[in-house]
Parts: C-alpha cells; structure tokens; sequence
C-alpha cells in the first residue's frame, strides 16, 4: 500500500468545517469524493485536524492510501482541481511513507485570526470587524502567558473525545499589517475551539474587561465557562503544518 500527503487550501464560508457528517457538505467530503471518481473506488482521506463551520485553510493536509504506485502525481492534482469546486484548491501531492500519518505526525499547526476596526467591502468574510480597536499591546502581553501553561481545558469545546488537554504552544502574537492585526499561533496540537476561545478571551483583555492576572485565572481554572465568547470563525485560517523530513520519499 502506498500513502500520499495532499496539500490544500479552501475558503470555508460554504462548508461546515472539514469532517465529514451528516448534516452538511464539508472540505473532506468533496475531497473523498473527487479522488473516487478519478481513482474510480471510493478512497478515505485524513486530515491533520478539524477545522469549524466556516474557518479556512491556506494550508490543510490530509493523506490517503492507494494500492499501487501513482506515477504521475501532478497530473491527478490538476484532475482533482477540475473535479473540486472552485473554494478548494489543490497544491500539491508527494508521496510519504507508510506510517506517516497526516494528523498524528504532524509536529505543530499554526493558525492566523485576522481583526480591524476599519471597514472594507473587500475582506468582510475573512476579517472579524470590530466597532473600537482594543489594546493590543495589553493583549501581547497577556499572550506570554500562554508558555507558562500546558493544560489548556479552558479553551476547548465541552464534550469532546480527546484523552489529554494539554498542548505546547510555540508562538502566539499579535501583528499589525495595515488596517489588519493579525494574531498568529503555534502549537504541537490544538483542542476543538481552541483558537478562537483564546482570541475571544485576548479580546476581553484588549477592552480592559479582563486582567493579566485573570487571564492566568482563566487558564489555572480549567473551566470553558470562565474563558471569553469564542471569536466568529470566519477570520481564522490554519496557515501551516510541519512535519519531519523523514516522512518524505526522495525521488532519485
């Protein structure tokens, strides 16, 4: 069995989230769907992770496993960008291998939340609006907190089926391109909601309604309820996805 890592991106405003389900059209479901019809049996995806109703991917990846070798893989990437609708791209198919795996190998993900106090008919669907800038110097220096903790339960989803909450984050910032901040974050992993949790509650900082230290409570509490309203979903996008080099096949 061969294994092969696809590299997308897609606009998530039409799609409830990656994961297949039942009660909507998402990301996976139109990727399994286009590979079956080429590879002409059905043929499961995985993805590196979930993303919610409505949040983008610059960069997703997923794998897939194919009986025999797949000779010319620019080729089926061009015929799966026909196929796909035109909100999901594909950039890239390379092969892997076995046991690599899409989720469970991947060594950090980063995300991008994109805010502005100032109105643009160009970037309403991708950046989140706000009536009155918050302060985000106040916010970056509530983002240092961050490193000092590893169980991050305040700001998952309640309910969800992992077996540990705990994740090393690497970076998170906030930036200033323009008329846009942009907070980006990096961690090993991520919990359901997680980003936008931490963006929510930045946010109560931002407005003076949240100290530093009741940030560091928020955290210590270990309790969603304590933590801000999740930020909308439609202004974060997962930018990246690393891996080890070993994991790639090196063609001679």
């Amino acid at each position: 069995m061969n294994r092969y890592f696809i590299y997308l991106g897609y606009n998530g405003k039409n799609y409830c989230g990656w994961q297949v389900q039942p009660n909507g059209v998402t990301v996976q479901q139109c990727l399994e769907e286009a590979l079956g019809i080429l590879l002409r049996k059905p043929v499961p995806v995985v993805g590196a992770g979930r993303t919610d109703a409505g949040v983008h991917a610059r960069l997703m990846v997923a794998h897939f496993d194919w009986e025999a070798e797949i000779t010319d893989l620019f080729h089926l990437a061009g015929k799966l960008n026909r196929l796909l609708p035109k909100d999901i791209a594909v950039y890239n198919i390379v092969p892997v291998v076995s046991d690599a795996h899409a989720r469970f190998s991947a060594t950090s993900r980063t995300y991008n939340y994109y805010i502005t106090d100032k109105k643009d008919p160009f970037n309403h669907e991708t950046v989140y609006k706000l009536p009155v800038q918050p302060d985000f110097a106040k916010m970056n220096e509530a983002c240092k907190e961050l490193f000092k903790y590893t169980d991050f339960t305040s700001f998952s989803k309640l309910h969800t089926d992992v077996k540990t909450n705990n994740c090393k984050i690497m970076q998170a910032e906030w930036k200033q391109d323009g008329d846009v901040w942009i907070f980006t974050i990096q961690a090993d992993r991520f919990l359901r909601n997680m980003v936008r949790a931490i963006v929510g509650t930045l946010l109560e900082v931002g407005r003076g309604k949240l100290s530093i230290q009741g940030f560091r409570d928020v955290i210590e509490q270990q309790d969603r309820c304590k933590a801000g309203t999740s930020a909308p979903g439609h202004a974060l996008f997962l930018v990246n996805v690393t891996y080890p080099e070993e994991l790639f096949i090196k063609n001679n």
